[in-house]
């Protein structure tokens, strides 16, 4: 018995040594170790939660449109893709595009009403609260401003890529909206309009309108945010995200083609050619290694991006590391979704010599994202035409990476 007690003194005295080691070890190493912050508001913090302060993914302005503006304010705000991970872009991050910069509409939900009229039986006025009566969808989608183009001044994927970003919407069908106001005969074009200063709109199919297009009241799980529309959003999958009307007040069923704000970018001698611009092709980038990054040194990664097309699923991604003279499949994990960011993903070993790489993407229609090259012969132009003049319309060009021996990731792009 006394050996057992002595045995068990032993022990609790080396337990009591080691701890009080242990405790000069974790003095005097404090200061390399995570200190918790005291909450700016415990309160606010059960109430509405906040990501860790090691987190600093922000958007930034478009890099070559004056910020401010001439108004003082700023008109496109960018997401930084090279930061996400997954489809789904938060919606604190979602990138912002106005036509009046940062006026913002400070709407109450309970007194917005949105509009159906035009060429229907029974033109009706829906308050949020009345729309939300009515049969909801939740949908992925991307939605990309046709600003989205890459320049060889640009460095990042932000800056190239930036102003496209993808959500789960939730709302009503727009289809089941215009069915319940009786569309009439001889009715081709639907005209939405917001509440922005300049009342930002377009004109969209009707068959487009009775497909998938549908009025928006959430993101992500919670009510849109004000810089995405709030109460009320117009989404029009794989369309330019001018046509995504934003402040939603009223959308009129029409016969024709009507002219609007938005047909700054779209004026074409016909109206058929003005509505095929309007839906964006295969496009996809790699978001890592991308420009900016820096790899350690040789060894294995994970090429990794994000892929999309206005004509339906993701079907294919291919890679090159090798500036497109040879292309390898890349790995599609998990559920693609139509019209939506789908991630891209393959295990590439770098020897630490320069390289480039570049992603395409077929989409289920069988379109193939282009090269620039590619673009200027469909059209027609000289081969360095795209170099001078940039894209007009839908700009979905393969993005090339040039990865430097030193580790060093560059827009390829010249």
């Amino acid at each position: 018995m006394a050996s057992k007690k002595a045995s068990r003194r032993g022990f609790l005295k080396a337990g009591a040594a080691a701890a009080a080691v242990g405790a000069i070890k974790t003095t005097g190493a404090e200061a390399a170790l995570p200190q918790a912050q005291p909450p700016k508001s415990l309160k606010d913090l059960v109430a509405y939660g906040e990501r860790s302060r090691f987190v600093t993914s922000v958007r930034v302005p478009v890099v070559d449109r004056p910020s401010p503006d001439q108004f003082g304010l700023i008109f496109h705000i960018l997401t930084p893709l090279q930061e996400q991970v997954g489809n789904i872009t938060p919606s604190s991050l979602h990138f912002v595009g106005t036509h009046r910069g940062a006026i913002v509409p400070d709407l109450d939900p309970k007194e917005h009403k949105f509009m159906i009229h035009g060429m229907v039986d029974r033109p009706l006025e829906f308050t949020v609260d009345e729309l939300k009566r009515f049969p909801s969808v939740s949908r992925i989608h991307f939605i990309e401003c046709l600003g989205n183009h890459s320049k060889p001044e640009y460095k990042t994927v932000q800056e190239t890529h930036g102003l496209t970003s993808c959500s789960e919407w939730t709302g009503v069908p727009m289809s089941l909206l215009l069915k319940e106001c009786g569309v009439q005969k001889g009715a081709a074009w639907i005209v939405s309009e917001g509440l922005e200063e300049v009342k930002g709109g377009g004109s969209i199919r009707l068959a487009k309108a009775m497909d998938d297009m549908m009025v928006a009241y959430g993101q992500n799980g919670e009510p849109l945010r004000p810089q995405q529309g709030f109460p009320l959003r117009l989404i029009v999958p794989g369309f330019e995200g001018v046509y995504n009307t934003k402040w939603l007040r009223r959308v009129k069923v029409v016969d024709r083609y009507y002219m609007t704000y938005n047909d700054y970018g779209h004026i074409q001698k016909e109206e058929e050619i003005a509505a095929m611009t309007v839906q964006w092709g295969p496009k996809s980038v790699i978001t890592f290694p991308s420009g900016g990054q820096q790899l350690p040194g040789p060894g294995v990664y994970q090429i990794t991006g994000l892929a999309w097309s206005g004509g339906g699923k993701v079907r294919k991604v291919e890679i090159s590391a090798d500036g497109g003279q040879t292309w390898k499949e890349a790995e599609i994990p998990g559920e693609v979704h139509s019209k939506a960011h789908t991630r891209f993903g393959l295990n590439w070993k770098w020897d630490g010599q320069e390289c480039t790489l570049m992603s395409r993407c077929t989409d289920e229609l069988g379109q193939l994202q282009p090269m620039r090259s590619q673009l200027a012969q469909h059209f027609h132009e000289p081969p360095d035409y795209y170099k001078t003049h940039g894209v007009q319309g839908t700009d979905n060009m393969i993005q090339p990476w040039r990865v430097a021996s030193d580790g060093s990731v560059h827009n390829a792009l010249v």
